[in-house]
């Protein structure tokens, strides 16, 4: 593991994203979730993480009422006021009841596609001593990729654990982790990050 503080970032595990059901969002992302057993690696990996005592931390996309706290202004996101769509008490915005937090979990939303930009993550991560990362969520090619450029940027160390991670298309997930993710972060599978957890602990 690097030195320093290590955290866990659990990014968009949400039921809209991750789940077959009425409040399914993205069918083809939610096909690849399910190919690739990504909910069951990310299950596996918190449980060693809490084992570990390492600090965890869960990112979502929810919205207030408003949408006036939406970060991203792109037309792909103007879809979720039209729809009034994935507000944060709605039931598709919460996280899968497999990654549900623990109380002493904090839970972070946001308002575009990366966990940082518009939210206090770095201050929260800095302020408890993070310097190292660990990631997984969905989609790969989204929230992962501008998660960890941002986290790298801002000084912190980054492992993307790849079976926790998943595009609707699945040429995209192999770019960003044989391509793109590389050249900021070491992309490890979830048994070789677990594997290391023993020494780790916080």
């Amino acid at each position: 593991m690097t030195g320093g503080r290590t955290a866990l970032l659990m990014l968009d595990y949400q039921v809209a994203l991750c789940e077959r059901g009425e409040h399914m969002r993205m069918p083809a992302l939610v096909d690849q979730v399910e190919r690739r057993g990504v909910l069951a690696a990310a299950e596996k990996t918190l449980a060693a993480t809490r084992d570990a005592g390492l600090y965890v931390v869960h990112v979502r996309l929810a919205f207030d009422p408003s949408y006036e706290l939406r970060t991203n202004r792109s037309a792909r996101f103007d879809a979720y006021p039209r729809e009034r769509a994935m507000l944060r008490d709605a039931p598709g915005a919460r996280i899968v009841s497999a990654l549900a937090p623990l109380p002493a979990e904090p839970v972070v939303d946001k308002g575009g596609v990366g966990a940082f930009t518009g939210t206090p993550l770095l201050e929260m991560l800095l302020g408890a001593g993070v310097r190292h990362v660990a990631l997984g969520g969905v989609a790969t090619n989204l929230v992962v990729e501008s998660t960890a450029r941002h986290a790298v940027d801002s000084g912190l160390a980054v492992t993307v654990i790849e079976d926790m991670c998943a595009s609707f298309d699945p040429a995209l997930h192999d770019f960003a982790v044989e391509k793109i993710l590389p050249m900021f972060a070491e992309v490890r599978s979830a048994a070789a990050f677990t594997a290391d957890l023993g020494g780790d602990r916080r």
